[in-house]
């Protein structure tokens, strides 16, 4: 049959991209890597320092992922070479539809895996930080935020990341003022750093009785979690810590001693803030990591030779400089301003269908386009 010679031709011409891509991936270091952490948590004093021991487990569970998923990439190969010489075999034209259906799927997790190809930045297999912040606007911006923190939140379960509030700061009437969260899985920096910007709104507003068109926007920074093997000279002279009542939800004793704590870099003027676990000394660390981070970001990128000749903090992000709008009125859509992509069915992108915007933004990136 000539659809099933068309897919077996197609298969072949697919299965070096396939080859090509275990290398890409390093595959085989990776499974080096695994054997010497599993390697490393036999020891009888593995878990004598339990930090230690954690990112150990964290690091093999991330490599066991990404070579599990390659490999059942292989498989679906070859169950797919499988399925179409059987139904040839037999003659079997009601397979088509399946045989369609197994291809498309396989070309988009290929063409997926591909893009982690292009994560190759010094910080894009790290965790991401995220912080929110309502623009101008009150309770309408607010509750764009609020929309904005769901869409990323059930973005990183469609890909098996986990995602752990850090601050949050609730609106008065309605959504949310500020929130930040890390988002830990390999590679969340390098897919994330793509959404930093301006996202703007434009609805009618559930909060406006008149039912008049909004404009409302929301910034969002992403920044890599840095760890401590990267030196940093933060002078405890240079910080104000502040500790204070947690004012979000975290269970009921939460918010009944002062645990939340505020961290300012004073030269830059730089806040950090974590409220969520209830030992002080964990939201503090956590405040501090947040701070390593941005510091490090703002250094790198002004390419800067130390900490101390940051001058203040250079406002990344201009409202009317937008990276994406979301329209709800008068027609639907999203649109990413940089690259062009755009995605009519605003409510799946608000419901984290978003791989659209961030693979077109990595494509764009690697052919030297932004």
């Amino acid at each position: 049959m000539l659809f099933y010679d068309e897919v077996k031709v197609e298969l072949a011409n697919l299965k070096p991209q396939l080859d090509d891509l275990k290398s890409a991936l390093g595959i085989d270091r990776k499974k080096m890597e695994i054997s010497e952490l599993e390697g490393r948590a036999a020891q009888p004093e593995f878990w004598d320092d339990m930090e230690e021991s954690q990112k150990v487990l964290r690091r093999t569970s991330q490599l066991k992922d990404a070579v599990e998923s390659y490999e059942r990439l292989c498989s679906q190969h070859e169950d797919l070479a499988t399925l179409v010489e059987m139904a040839t075999e037999e003659g079997d034209e009601s397979a088509a539809e399946e045989v369609q259906g197994e291809l498309d799927d396989f070309k988009e997790k290929l063409e997926s895996m591909k893009l982690k190809t292009l994560l190759t930045e010094e910080y894009d297999a790290n965790n991401a930080i995220l912080t929110f912040h309502a623009g101008a606007g009150g309770t309408e911006a607010q509750d764009w935020v609020s929309m904005l923190f769901r869409m990323y939140t059930r973005w990183a379960e469609r890909h098996g990341f986990s995602m752990k509030t850090l601050d949050y700061l609730a609106g008065e009437e309605a959504g949310i003022k500020s929130v930040s969260a890390i988002v830990e899985g390999e590679n969340a920096y390098g897919f994330l750093k793509s959404e930093n910007g301006v996202h703007r709104l434009v609805r009618v507003s559930p909060f406006d009785a008149s039912g008049r068109r909004h404009t409302s926007f929301a910034s969002l920074e992403v920044m890599p979690e840095i760890d401590d093997s990267i030196e940093i000279d933060i002078r405890p002279e240079d910080l104000q810590v502040d500790t204070y009542r947690s004012g979000g939800a975290g269970g009921q004793n939460v918010n009944k001693v002062s645990s939340a704590v505020r961290i300012t870099h004073i030269p830059t003027g730089i806040v950090c803030a974590c409220q969520t676990e209830r030992s002080q000394l964990q939201n503090k660390a956590n405040a501090m990591k947040m701070l390593r981070s941005k510091l490090i970001q703002i250094k790198e990128r002004e390419h800067l030779d130390k900490i101390e000749d940051i001058k203040g903090v250079q406002k990344e992000i201009a409202w009317g400089s937008q990276i994406r709008s979301y329209v709800f009125m008068p027609y639907t859509l999203a649109k990413d301003h940089r690259t062009g992509f755009e995605n009519g069915n605003i409510q799946a992108v608000m419901d984290g269908d978003i791989d659209g915007f961030i693979n077109a933004y990595l494509k764009a990136k690697s052919r030297g386009e932004l």
